[in-house]
């Protein structure tokens, strides 16, 4: 399949200032997402204050609300995570510098045809494929050994160290709410983190949504649920897209500007033996406005045995996914033939 991986021509931001009509690959097919343009509700999602979880006096009412908001929608926003609002501005701000340079700039750090590392967009694996309506920046962060620095951008010129002082305090939260999350369900705290492992794989991706001209037929990101243990988004923080699939319906993230993001991806709906539900979530596109995010995935070990925790395995509650390793490469070839790749590991 790597074999057929080509490179699409143009980015989306090149064809959204030039006015240009989007190629038939960009439009959605009936099973990307329902109807596009149907009213989609606002969704409260929970928010979990870390100063809280962290202090005797609250943790255990904080641990409870992490868990229901995880076995109900898999996600929520964390507050008092350590950063201040200036701190999560300058992230947004260099991401936006990047994606406004002229395009021979961003094309000095353009992926290769069989990589997704880099600047670009797609890769295209078939002629049935839906094109998301986004250009990226994908970043290896972690282990440090494998960054591949030549596709980091030199402009503008905090952009490295923002993005590594950034990336070091979020894989602190990580830990830490790996341990809360295990605490929730009873289990020993290193229970979850001890299979996530020493040397997990963290990468980042900068999203940059130009406006679309066919917001009721082409989406920013096409249905799906992450291969990550955990993953943490930075909004933008005016402009809305992402959603959430819940009992079949969507329903619309709210932004709060200081929070991140976080859902647990189908490795920790693993570990958990699916108590904890990893989100199926898309990214709607709008005419008017562009949107900029950074979504950052903190992803197992890949020689690690990834399983339910023995503790959560039961006669009434059997195990109910089998033992995996290496996820991510089952994900992608699950992913692109629009199947949701946790199936492929249920018993």
């Amino acid at each position: 399949m790597a074999a057929m991986a080509e490179l699409i021509s143009n980015s989306v931001q090149e064809m959204a200032t030039n006015g240009q009509e989007p190629p038939v690959k960009y439009f959605s097919k009936g099973n990307d997402g329902g109807v596009l343009d149907a009213p989609v509700p606002l969704i409260e999602i929970p928010v979990v204050d870390l100063g809280l979880l962290t202090s005797p006096s609250t943790s255990a009412q904080e641990l409870e609300k992490l868990k229901l908001a995880l076995s109900s929608w898999g996600c929520f926003q964390v507050i008092n995570h350590g950063m201040t609002s200036s701190f999560l501005d300058k992230i947004r701000e260099v991401s936006k510098q990047f994606f406004a340079f002229p395009m021979e700039e961003k094309q000095k750090y353009s992926r290769e045809a069989d990589s997704i590392e880099g600047y670009g967009n797609d890769m295209i694996l078939s002629d049935h494929q839906t094109v998301d309506w986004t250009d990226r920046l994908y970043l290896t962060i972690s282990p440090e050994d494998q960054r591949k620095i030549k596709f980091w951008p030199e402009n503008p010129k905090d952009f490295r160290e923002t993005l590594h002082e950034y990336t070091v305090k979020l894989q602190e939260t990580n830990d830490f709410l790996l341990r809360a999350m295990a605490r929730s369900l009873n289990l020993e705290e290193s229970c979850f983190l001890d299979q996530y492992g020493e040397h997990p794989l963290v990468t980042a991706r900068f999203n940059f949504y130009p406006p679309c001209p066919r917001p009721d037929q082409i989406l920013g990101v096409k249905p799906h649920a992450d291969a990550s243990a955990v993953t943490f988004l930075l909004q933008d923080k005016e402009v809305e897209g992402l959603q959430f699939l819940k009992d079949n319906e969507w329903f619309r993230v709210p932004i709060i500007p200081h929070a991140l993001l976080v859902n647990v991806g189908d490795q920790v709906e693993i570990m958990s033996n699916g108590i904890f539900k990893s989100p199926v979530h898309r990214v709607v596109t709008n005419t008017e406005r562009e949107r900029n995010t950074l979504a950052v995935f903190c992803i197992p070990e890949s020689d690690n045995e990834i399983k339910p925790a023995d503790q959560l395995i039961s006669e009434t509650r059997p195990s109910l996914y089998r033992k995996v390793k290496d996820y991510v490469s089952i994900y992608f070839q699950h992913y692109q033939q629009g199947k949701r790749p946790i199936e492929a590991v249920k018993i």
